[in-house]
C-alpha cells in the first residue's frame, strides 16, 4: 500500500506499487463479480473477463515497472515498525471476519442478494483507517464511494434487472462493475502517485562531498 511522511524516495514509491497491486487485484475480483451477476452463459461473458483479467495484468505489470524503476535509488526504504504492521494486520483481519459474519448472516436470512451491497460496505470502511494508517488522503475517497455505491443501489436499485434481454442480480452487476471502476481509478491515481516521486527524484540535483 501506498506510504509518505518519513519514508524515504525508494519505500515510498515501494509503497505506492504495492497499492497498485492491491487494487489492481480486489478491482478484477469485483468485475468477476459483476460479470457474474449477468447471469449469462460462459461463452457471451468470455470477453468481459478476458478485459477483466487484461486490466488487472496491465496494472500490476505498471505497478512491477514502477517499482523497478526506483531500484537505484539510495536508501532500502525503511520497514515499517511493529505497531504499524499490527496495526494493518488487524484492520484486514477485521474486515475478513466482517465479511464472514455477513456471508454466514445473508445465508441465514435466506437473503443472499445483500452479500455484494454489505461487503462493499464492509470494504469502503476499511479503507478509512488505512487512509490515517499509510497518511493517503486518497483512500478516504475509495471508501467513501465505495460506501455511497452501495448504499444508492440499495436505496434506488431492483434487486433484478434485464441486461440484454436476461434477468440478471443488479445488485452483483452495479456493485461488482462500480466497485472494480473504483478500485482501478484509485491504481491509476496512485500510480500517478509513484510515478511522480519516480520524477522528482530523477529531476533533483546531484549533490557531492
Amino acid at each position: 500500500m501506498a506510504a509518505d511522511g518519513q519514508l524515504s524516495p525508494k519505500a515510498a514509491v515501494h509503497g505506492t506499487a504495492n497499492g497498485v497491486f492491491f487494487m489492481a487485484i480486489f478491482g478484477a475480483l469485483w468485475a468477476y463479480t459483476g460479470i457474474m451477476g449477468l447471469q449469462k452463459p460462459a461463452g457471451t461473458t468470455r470477453w468481459l473477463l478476458a478485459i477483466a483479467f487484461l486490466v488487472g495484468v496491465g496494472f500490476c505489470v505498471s505497478g512491477f515497472l514502477l517499482m523497478r524503476s526506483a531500484r537505484r535509488f539510495p536508501g532500502g526504504g525503511q520497514k515499517p515498525g511493529k505497531r504499524h504492521l499490527l496495526k494493518f494486520n488487524l484492520i484486514f483481519a477485521a474486515e475478513g471476519v466482517s465479511i464472514a459474519a455477513v456471508i454466514i448472516l445473508c445465508n441465514a436470512i435466506g437473503n443472499l442478494n445483500l452479500i455484494p451491497i454489505l461487503v462493499a460496505v464492509i470494504v469502503g470502511l476499511h479503507f478509512l483507517p488505512l487512509a490515517s494508517l499509510f497518511g493517503v488522503k486518497l483512500y478516504y475517497a475509495t471508501g467513501l464511494l465505495l460506501g455511497l455505491l452501495a448504499l444508492f443501489t440499495w436505496l434506488f436499485i431492483p434487486e433484478n434487472l434485464v441486461f440484454g434481454g436476461d434477468e440478471a442480480n443488479a445488485y452483483m452487476v452495479i456493485v461488482g462493475f462500480g466497485s472494480a471502476l473504483i478500485l482501478w481509478v484509485t491504481a491509476f491515481l496512485i500510480l500517478g502517485i509513484g510515478r511522480k516521486i519516480v520524477h522528482d527524484v530523477k529531476k533533483a540535483p546531484v549533490t557531492t562531498t
